[in-house]
């Protein structure tokens, strides 16, 4: 019996395409054919909130002078608005969400589940576009702001003062850098960070609060220059609602938090089922994540905005995208302040890695699995490569602009905070739970008016949204048209009537029909009959068994198939499968049945009438259209050696 000998694999691509996922081995998605790995023990829900604060927590880098550029004399008061839907709305939405979604999936998969067939593909890809912006912004952004911090350091600002971009994409390739070489585990790393970052701040929030106390003049000019401006304090309320928009970075790090549940220890007597302690201290997680973040963004915006000069936060100010490390020099001096920019640094870096590790978990996911991206992408190192030089492409098109940034990061993180909103909504409303479909809807209704007014100030966000988008959505289908005819069944598995059909014709030529069911009368089958024998000059004593195939959803791309056996008017031997594609199930279960018997299987087709292109796209949308070339050609993909490759004969 011939083989097929392929070159042996190159020492590069063996070390690129090593294990399908190096983020699976922590809980990651690790696409059909990978080998399973043992389940671990996971951390306690205090040390996972470390990873989601690396994201969570650095926005205090950039967030208070985000604030008052957006809000002026208004940012404390903003800010408090910020905290109530963080509080009142975000929080809650994601508690539901780890429910519904207890193994890291996120909103995106609940909102999967409710649309089916190529509308929900396309809804997923989209909502991955806007998670792409999230988490790319977020790499670019966190290592420009660490720039920002390098930079304005007064030790290094005159040495540094021009290198802010060249800076920036050493620190993203420092990144890139860290996955390729391999990360499994980075959580000791981000309690040590987060603790030292957190206790740094809490320093600087008190020592901010007792200048502000001591000096009484700064909290009676402020209020006076509020009432100078604002009139009285419902028009400060309705002036901080209309600048809230701007403010919505500090909503950031739910999704995250919501990522990184499968490390979460969870109770002894979990299963993957039913994983209630999991959930439990999930959502603790997200509370003392939204506490301790609520505390800080209200104690920080009102010591930046009552004791920086406003002109420092504009372009080109000391505290502009670092209104804290200011304080931290200004008041603590030079020693601290360094201490203080090299720990903001080194947060605001492992920000990046905790959203590249959300893209790793992420995106393998999904594309694969909807036949949309090539094999390799369910490797770490080439995905690393290809998100570290979008990285590049992003921060050189932003220069390395921390404020430049903020309206993409803020436009991919309302969306996907939107589409969870609606998603809890949905799920409230069919588990039949008025009140949370009332609240939650009310919920979405905010965040919505959020997303759009951010939109409508800052359109650059949904533009560069609108590419990533595009991008995926285009290369997605010409991965998918490039592996149209790739075998992409996963397992095949007869029932006992199809395997006693399948040992009976093994004893001699083993002929299948193909057929398109229709009436599945009598006269049906033996007119197909008729025809097969009369298209292909064979004589009446052949045997056959009739192959059906029912597609079900032809989004799909890989699948199991199950084919099971029946004898139709006590005469005719019929094979059922469901798939979401006619040549992929029937090259699928015509290698199966020749591996299993040793035997070469043949399959008889009748053309298809009608235009070739227009039958190809048949085929590519909805898993139909010219059936024998396709699966010829599924065939000879499959199996070079011509000499083992199962027969396709058409009349």
């Amino acid at each position: 019996m011939a083989t097929t000998e392929h070159p042996p694999p190159s020492r590069l691509r063996t070390w690129m395409l090593e294990g399908l996922s190096d983020m699976g081995k922590q809980g990651g998605h690790t696409g059909p054919h990978a080998q399973p790995e043992p389940p671990h023990k996971g951390q306690r829900w205090w040390r996972v909130m470390c990873l989601t604060g690396v994201d969570y927590f650095s926005t205090l880098g950039y967030q208070p002078g985000i604030a008052a550029l957006a809000a002026g004399l208004l940012s404390p008061i903003a800010t408090i608005v910020l905290v109530i839907v963080t509080l009142a709305g975000a929080l809650p939405v994601y508690r539901r969400v780890a429910e519904e979604s207890p193994h890291g999936e996120g909103s995106i998969a609940m909102l999967e589940r409710l649309l089916t067939f190529w509308k929900g593909k396309l809804f997923v890809l989209t909502l991955l576009g806007f998670a792409a912006t999230d988490f790319l912004i977020t790499i670019t952004l966190s290592a420009a702001d660490a720039s920002t911090h390098l930079v304005e350091n007064p030790h290094l600002t005159s040495t540094l003062h021009d290198k802010q971009m060249l800076i920036t994409l050493v620190l993203v390739a420092l990144l890139g850098a860290v996955f390729l070489k391999g990360f499994l585990e980075a959580i000791g790393v981000a309690v040590a960070l987060v603790a030292a970052y957190l206790a740094l701040n809490v320093v600087v929030v008190i020592v901010g609060v007792w200048h502000v106390a001591t000096a009484g003049h700064v909290i009676t000019d402020w209020s006076s220059a509020l009432t100078a401006e604002h009139g009285n304090v419902f028009a400060m309320v309705g002036v901080a609602l209309l600048v809230f928009p701007k403010l919505a970075l500090g909503l950031s790090g739910f999704e995250t938090g919501v990522a990184v549940m499968p490390h979460v220890r969870g109770d002894e007597g979990d299963t993957e089922e039913d994983p209630r302690g999991r959930i439990r201290d999930t959502k603790k997680l997200l509370t003392a994540a939204a506490l301790i973040m609520s505390v800080f963004l209200i104690a920080t915006s009102f010591i930046t905005t009552l004791l920086i000069p406003e002109k420092e936060f504009e372009s080109g100010g000391q505290a502009n995208g670092r209104a804290l490390a200011y304080l931290a020099h200004e008041y603590l001096g030079g020693t601290f302040g360094t201490v203080y920019d090299v720990s903001t640094i080194a947060i605001l870096w492992f920000a990046g890695a905790s959203a590249m590790a959300g893209l790793l978990n992420l995106m393998p996911r999904y594309l694969p699995r909807y036949g949309m991206a090539p094999h390799w992408a369910r490797a770490v190192r080439p995905m690393v490569i290809v998100f570290t030089l979008v990285g590049f492409l992003v921060t050189w098109i932003f220069d390395a602009d921390v404020d430049a940034q903020g309206g993409a990061y803020a436009t991919g993180v309302l969306v996907l905070m939107s589409s969870a909103a609606i998603a809890v909504t949905i799920a409230a409303r069919r588990a039949q739970q008025q009140g949370w479909t009332i609240g939650f809807a009310v919920v979405s209704a905010v965040l919505l008016y959020v997303t759009v007014a951010n939109v409508v100030e800052r359109p650059d966000g949904v533009k560069i949204g609108a590419c990533f988008i595009a991008g995926i959505i285009l290369i997605s289908l010409l991965s998918r048209l490039a592996r149209a005819f790739e075998l992409r069944v996963t397992s095949v598995t007869l029932d006992d009537m199809a395997e006693r059909f399948v040992r009976d014709m093994a004893s001699r030529k083993m002929r299948f029909i193909a057929n398109e069911p229709d009436q599945r009368d009598k006269a049906e089958y033996r007119d197909k009959i008729e025809q097969i024998r009369a298209d292909n000059d064979m004589p009446e004593q052949e045997d056959f068994v009739f192959v059906e195939v029912t597609v079900t959803d032809p989004s799909e791309f890989e699948a199991s198939l199950t084919v099971r056996g029946e004898v139709l008017h006590n005469r005719y031997r019929v094979l059922t499968l469901e798939s979401s594609s006619v040549p992929n199930a029937l090259a699928a279960l015509l290698l199966h049945v020749r591996d299993s018997t040793n035997c070469t299987p043949h399959m008889y087709f009748e053309w298809t009438e009608g235009n070739p292109f227009a039958n190809f796209l048949r085929f590519f949308l909805f898993g139909q259209g010219e059936v024998a070339p396709v699966t010829r050609e599924v065939l000879r993909e499959a199996e070079p050696d011509r000499g083992r490759r199962p027969r396709v004969h058409t009349g």
